[in-house]
């Protein structure tokens, strides 16, 4: 009689068959969708006075701070005003005047007061002395107020002169540098910006799903997002808005990823995949592509 051998197959520790379906489960839940990394804001630097660049201290591609100085204005003029102005401010002729002539007048006024007493002197004369001492409180409080208003002066010249200085409202790169020194800057909306910056170091990951995945997304949740190379990798960004108007038109709604970016490694502008742990396969990706060419139309108010 002939037996054959009986093969045994090795049997998966429960640990390995957890893990398999752990995986399993992931793979099965998770669905890919295809996203942008913007900047978190994009600023125009433009002035708020008219003037003549003098200097610009950036260029394209330069990171900047906060507060740091990007345009200087010729300030020639303001400068000289200021001056002027402190100068003015800081006079005390008319003052100490002022004080003499007050303290001179009460001397007086109490001689002519004691006297008036003794029947020496008229009431005429007490009075002109009485009238002489408020005049001279009356010179001195008016150059006291002269002098505060050459203090208000020279604060306002250098508010003024601050105008001519402009300085970096964000931490951010340079993207763009578009005027040159020597031209005329322009005040007002709508005029050329001298300089654009971009704040990176928080990117906004702007994704469109579709209306089917709506309710799956929440603010809060962690996702991965992988960039296209040649950057690559996988990094972990947090849904900050998911939008309550949906496009009619293509059926889809927006979501915004918040992805830090403190060292500023990761460029903005670019192509990415967004993958969503808690949206299934049974979500048809027609969403996919980029949010800026998703065509959005009559937006339909979302459910609540």
């Amino acid at each position: 009689m002939n037996h054959r051998p009986i093969l045994m197959r090795p049997r998966p520790s429960a640990f390995a068959a957890a893990c398999l379906l752990v995986l399993w489960t992931h793979c099965a839940a998770a669905a890919e969708f295809d996203c942008v990394m913007d900047p978190r804001q994009v600023v125009e630097i433009r002035s708020s006075v008219e003037g003549v660049i003098e200097r610009i201290a950036v260029d394209r591609g330069d990171f900047v701070r906060k507060g740091q100085m990007l345009v200087q204005l010729d300030a020639a003029v303001e400068r000289a005003a200021a001056a002027l102005a402190l100068q003015r401010s800081q006079l005390e002729g008319a003052v100490r005047s002022g004080e003499s002539r007050v303290e001179y007048s009460l001397k007086k006024h109490g001689r002519q007061e004691e006297l008036f007493k003794q029947s020496f002197i008229s009431a005429q004369a007490r009075d002109e002395a009485a009238t002489e001492r408020k005049l001279a409180e009356s010179e001195l409080k008016e150059a006291m107020d002269n002098r505060r208003v050459a203090e208000l002066e020279y604060k306002r010249q250098t508010e003024v002169l601050k105008l001519k200085t402009i300085a970096s409202p964000i931490n951010g790169v340079v993207m763009e540098r578009l005027m040159h020194p020597g031209e005329v800057a322009e005040a007002g909306v709508g005029r050329k910006p001298i300089l654009k910056l971009a704040d990176i170091d928080t990117l906004h990951v702007e994704v469109v799903l579709p209306v089917e995945a709506f309710g799956k997304v929440k603010v809060g949740s962690r996702i991965d997002v992988m960039p296209d190379a040649p950057i690559g990798g996988k990094h972990t960004a947090m849904v900050s808005v998911v939008d309550r108007v949906f496009d009619a038109a293509s059926g889809t709604f927006g979501v915004r990823l918040s992805l830090a970016n403190p060292q500023r490694k990761l460029p903005a502008g670019m192509r990415c995949k967004a993958r969503f742990p808690d949206i299934g396969d049974d979500v048809p990706t027609r969403a996919g592509g980029s949010p800026k060419t998703t065509p959005r139309r009559t937006p339909a108010v979302a459910p609540k």
